[in-house]
C-alpha cells in the first residue's frame, strides 16, 4: 500500500493513539475513509448546484489558502459573496447571485467544508487552467 506523510498537531496524534491504539492504524483507518467520504460528498452536492455556480464558488476560491478555523459554511458565503460583490464572479460565469447565496445557506458546515476543499484544489491541481475549469467541474 502506499505511505503518505501527512502533518497532525498533537491532539490529533493523541486522538488517533486514544481511539486506535496506535497512531498508523488510525491513519490507515482514517485518511481512505475521509477521502472516499469527501468525494461522494462532492458528487452529492455538485448535483446542487449548476456549472456556472460551481464555476463562481472555485473563482471565489482562487489564492486562498484553507484553515480548519475557516472552513464552514459562514466562511463560504462571506467568501463567494465577496467574489460576486466586488469581482461580479457570479456575471462572469453566468450565475445568480441570490440563487447561489441561497443554496450556500442550505449547507452544513461538513459539506460547506468539502466544497471548499474542492475549489480551493483546483488552483493548486496539476491541471489548473481557465481551459480545465469546465472539465474538473464534470470530473469531480
Amino acid at each position: 500500500m502506499p505511505q503518505v506523510a501527512a502533518r497532525i498537531n498533537n491532539e490529533h496524534e493523541r486522538w488517533l493513539r486514544d481511539y486506535f491504539r496506535t497512531k498508523s492504524a488510525g491513519a490507515e483507518f482514517i485518511l481512505p475513509w475521509a477521502v472516499d467520504t469527501f468525494f461522494r460528498a462532492i458528487m452529492s452536492l455538485k448535483g446542487s448546484f449548476s456549472p456556472a455556480e460551481l464555476k463562481t464558488i472555485v473563482e471565489a476560491h482562487k489564492d486562498v489558502r484553507l484553515l480548519p478555523d475557516t472552513t464552514r459554511g459562514s466562511y463560504l458565503l462571506l467568501r463567494v459573496m465577496d467574489a460576486c460583490e466586488i469581482g461580479n464572479a457570479h456575471m462572469v460565469h453566468g450565475a445568480s447571485k441570490s440563487a447561489l447565496e441561497t443554496k450556500i445557506k442550505r449547507l452544513d458546515d461538513t459539506q460547506a467544508t468539502a466544497l471548499m476543499v474542492w475549489a480551493a484544489a483546483f488552483w493548486v491541481s496539476r491541471t489548473c487552467s481557465a481551459e480545465n475549469l469546465d472539465e474538473y467541474i464534470r470530473l469531480y
